[in-house]
């Protein structure tokens, strides 16, 4: 039996950020798994859920990326400022873009938990393949190759996020469902 998580809020709360979960177009419910983890729905702050909240589905991204950016972080902020716990839904493969993120936990003070969903390229192309609207495989290995050398443990602690947490998946035999029961935030 694997270990359930316990992501603790301190004087200040911890910020998750999940990192390398899915390939690119994959979209979660965030209110999923802030069910499933015990977390307010409202603490979940998700780039693909203000994208279409802000410019409805099927929304080209690129055209619109920084303003879903921008709206991500005033939401971020607005919860760190009133002393509650956030966790941030986004992909986060590359440095740059955990950047953003890092430097807004240092403003306020507070430590970075990450949760580090890693799958096998062969998983994440099983994945795509399930899915209506599938990624192309090259995207998909591309992704692959970015979270093996760009987002593992050792890049993340250096970066500066405190904890980094390996979310179980497919290839240990579970289902999100089950992984998100795992863990159990408080300071919501």
């Amino acid at each position: 039996m694997m270990a359930r998580w316990r992501l603790p809020c301190r004087s200040r709360p911890d910020w998750c950020c999940s990192s390398g979960h899915r390939p690119p177009g994959r979209a979660p419910s965030p209110g999923n798994w802030s069910r499933r983890a015990r977390l307010p729905a409202e603490a979940v702050v998700s780039s693909d859920a203000i994208a279409e909240e802000l410019f409805g589905p099927g929304v080209d991204r690129g055209t619109v990326d920084e303003q879903v950016f921008e709206e991500r972080d005033r939401r971020v902020a607005e919860r760190l400022d009133e002393g509650r716990t956030v966790l941030i839904d986004a992909t986060n493969v590359l440095p740059r873009g955990r950047e953003r993120l890092l430097a807004m936990a240092r403003k306020f003070g507070v430590p970075v938990t990450a949760l580090r969903f890693a799958p096998h390229e062969p998983v994440l192309l099983l994945q795509s393949r399930e899915r209506a609207k599938r990624v192309p495989d090259a995207e998909i290995s591309a992704y692959a190759t970015l979270l093996r050398d760009t987002a593992d443990t050792r890049h993340l602690l250096a970066e500066g996020i405190s904890t980094v947490h390996e979310v179980p998946g497919r290839a240990q035999g579970m289902g999100a469902a089950e992984a998100a029961r795992r863990f159990r935030f408080e300071g919501g």
